[in-house]
């Protein structure tokens, strides 16, 4: 016996001979894997989130053009400079200029932003001095609400919710453990107007800057040192606090003039920035943000429980409830996966007892799979890695290669038994013989999965986790299949096995390798009627390929609709929000018939002329239709709407910018002019092809 066998066979033995190594070998891997299931990220699936950096720029009072030339262009020529850059869009509005980075897959998005930063930075003195300081974001599908939350009263004004929701629910649900930050639309804060009467103001020879320069300091509020004496010491402090309207209008504006004579100072709620309107009552309306490595189930859990409490302690007029929930579909996903690795280990082990005949020996895979696919888990959480719905597929798939392994090395012993062999000596005998079959297999395994996790771009982050998932599962298989598997049979299969056993499966598998010996002498007599079928074959998979739709993902019903509106350039809030209403009477129908449950439209969606919708839709079983059908409804009935551009968006699993939104493209020209013409002309030829939705956005 050589040296190498020699080893294989003190190992085995040693693991027979000592079972309670084995068996502490493996209930580590079982610990390990149970610590990791506590402790691992949930999410539907892994971050593939392309690194795009977001720089906006505020100028309150400036029109588009202005904002063009003065910030938007002299942001892009500096940012533009930065490495790796893929793409650069922009868009100028009123009053604020907005610059979108795309980088390269490879480029890590903090050392972006960083470099994004510093290129700001050195032009910033260059900026307009009215113009806020340029907001660089790193925007990531993390940014994204997974959460959406409305407060409404029927009694109650915007600012009298935004006081109740400003002391008794923002603190509550912004410290709840995962959230990152609360996204409040709608809420109207009280502020003082100064309303200047400029023929008063020019008869005293008075300006707009002295106003500006009263009301600059007007709260003021700074320490004034102690006074000390024998027996105490008093806190000195100069204050000169403002808080009613009248307290304003006395400020001295000059010698024997105050503001009050040139002024009327009010004490009312701020301008509407945001309109938010949750299944037709105007309330508050909140969008929860999770961390970047939180758990969305567990927050959907928090925030609900938080909200039930809330609906009870606040006034009765005072409505609180949960609109949209991404935790429902996660939840409802990561349960159909784990049906499917239930039933997936469920056959697995009837297949085995139907082919093995033996209780005993059926155990003893089935005792080893879950071993398998418990430590995996481990090593998920360890990598850093996330239980998503491609791991869970992974662990799926891998149900059937992991327990290859312990049937290669069962079978093996149970052969050797039923030659005659003693259980122990059966075990490491078998298990010796397909040493390197296991070995072999699992290295081989491993070097067609691992090579997925190194694929580039959006593929390579979507399948990163699931080649790394497939990969583990097979490489710790073949060490339970070596260590547990031995052990397990030298105790279980303690009655000898006959040498000639018969039964049904053994008439079939004869009647099989029968059927297989004659197609092969058949193949084998001729060659070429073979490599024509072959050839057949193949050219039909090349004329299929053609015609086969290709996407990144597929469209699914995730019971959510989205839908952005667009109004021209230059309309109030208010003539956006009566247009919101209008798609809200359109849809009704959808929401009397129970198909859509929650409407929560915001107006003022970045620019008073957007308004962004979310229809959530009742769950799939409680409908006849499916999502893309009612989509179809809700687009077919915005075709009435005068004025208005918008269309329902599909929203995908990946969160991929613009994703939902089909086919995204820019007109580039010397003058807006120009630009005009030409798009009218496009947006006409698309219109005479239905069904066309267009969405125009002036860049």
């Amino acid at each position: 016996m050589s040296s190498t066998n020699q080893e294989k066979s003190i190992g085995m033995a040693l693991f027979v001979r000592r079972p309670i190594l084995a068996f502490v070998l493996n209930a580590l891997i079982v610990l390990a894997g149970m610590a990791g299931v506590f402790g691992v990220e949930i999410r539907e699936l892994p971050n593939v989130d392309r690194p795009v950096i977001t720089v906006t720029t505020r100028f309150p009072g400036a029109s588009p053009e202005t904002i063009d030339q003065e910030v938007t262009g002299r942001i892009e020529g500096a940012v533009g400079r930065v490495s790796g850059i893929k793409s650069i869009s922009s868009n100028s509005r009123s009053g604020r200029s907005r610059v979108t980075l795309e980088f390269d897959d490879s480029i890590a998005i903090e050392t972006a932003a960083t470099d994004v930063r510093d290129a700001v930075a050195r032009i910033a003195p260059q900026l307009p001095d009215e113009a806020e300081d340029p907001e660089i974001v790193k925007a990531d599908a993390d940014a994204s609400p997974v959460m959406r939350i409305a407060v409404t009263s029927t009694g109650r004004s915007p600012q009298e919710l935004t006081r109740i929701v400003s002391d008794r629910v923002e603190d509550r649900l912004i410290s709840i453990e995962g959230v990152a930050d609360l996204r409040i639309y709608g809420d109207r804060e009280p502020i003082f107007r100064v309303d200047i009467d400029m023929l008063e103001l020019a008869s005293r020879g008075l300006t707009l800057a002295d106003i500006a320069g009263a009301l600059q300091d007007v709260a003021f509020d700074a320490p004034a040192g102690d006074l000390a004496g024998d027996r105490q010491s008093i806190s000195v402090r100069t204050t000169a606090a403002v808080s009613t309207p009248a307290a304003f209008e006395a400020l001295r504006l000059a010698p024997n003039v105050l503001i009050g004579d040139v002024a009327r100072v009010t004490l009312g709620p701020a301008p509407n920035e945001t309109i938010l309107r949750a299944n037709g009552e105007a309330g508050l309306g909140m969008a929860v943000i999770r961390q970047a490595t939180s758990n969305t189930l567990e927050i959907s859990r928090a925030v609900r429980a938080t909200v039930a409490e809330l609906d009870r302690t606040l006034p009765e007029d005072i409505n609180i409830f949960v609109t949209s929930d991404d935790a429902i579909f996660i939840q409802g996903s990561i349960d159909e996966v784990l049906k499917t690795l239930a039933l997936a280990v469920s056959i697995v082990v009837v297949v085995i007892f139907v082919f093995l005949r033996d209780w005993r020996a059926t155990l003893i895979p089935g005792l080893t799979l879950p071993v398998s696919l418990v430590g995996t888990i481990a090593a998920i959480y360890l990598a850093g890695f996330s239980v998503n719905i491609l791991t869970l597929l992974a662990l799926v798939l891998a149900t059937g290669m992991v327990v290859d392994d312990a049937i290669v090395v069962l079978e093996n012993i149970v052969r050797r038994r039923a030659e005659g062999m003693g259980a122990r000596a059966a075990a490491v005998l078998g298990a010796q013989q397909v040493f390197f079959a296991v070995v072999t297999t699992t290295a081989t395994l491993a070097a067609v999965f691992v090579p997925l996790s190194f694929l580039p771009g959006q593929a390579g982050g979507l399948f990163r986790e699931f080649g790394f998932t497939l990969a583990i599962a097979v490489m710790l298989s073949s060490v339970v299949a070596l260590t547990l598997c031995p052990v397990l049979a030298s105790r279980l299969l303690a009655r000898p096995q006959k040498a000639n056993p018969r039964g049904p499966m053994i008439w079939l598998g004869n009647r099989l390798a029968a059927l297989y010996r004659l197609t092969l002498r058949i193949a084998l007599a001729n060659p070429l009627v073979v490599l024509i079928i072959a050839a057949v074959f193949a050219a039909t998979a090349v004329l299929v390929a053609g015609g086969i739709r290709q996407e990144l993902t597929p469209r699914e019903d995730r019971a959510v609709v989205l839908l952005r509106l667009s109004t021209a350039q230059g309309v109030s809030l208010d003539f956006t929000n009566e247009k919101m209403q209008q798609i809200e009477d359109a849809v009704a129908p959808l929401r009397d018939s129970g198909e859509i449950t929650n409407i929560f439209a915001i107006t003022g969606f970045g620019a008073d002329n957007v308004g962004f919708m979310v229809f959530t839709l009742s769950r799939w079983h409680e409908r006849s239709r499916s999502q893309n059908e009612i989509v179809g409804d809700i687009n077919r009935s915005l075709r009435e709407l005068v004025g208005v551009r918008a269309f329902a968006i599909q929203p995908n699993s990946l969160g991929i910018r613009g994703a939902g939104r089909g086919l995204s493209f820019a007109i580039t020209g010397a003058s807006y002019e120009q630009l005009a013409e030409v798009s009218e002309r496009l947006v006409a030829e698309m219109q005479k092809k239905p069904p066309v939705w267009i969405f125009r956005s002036t860049l």
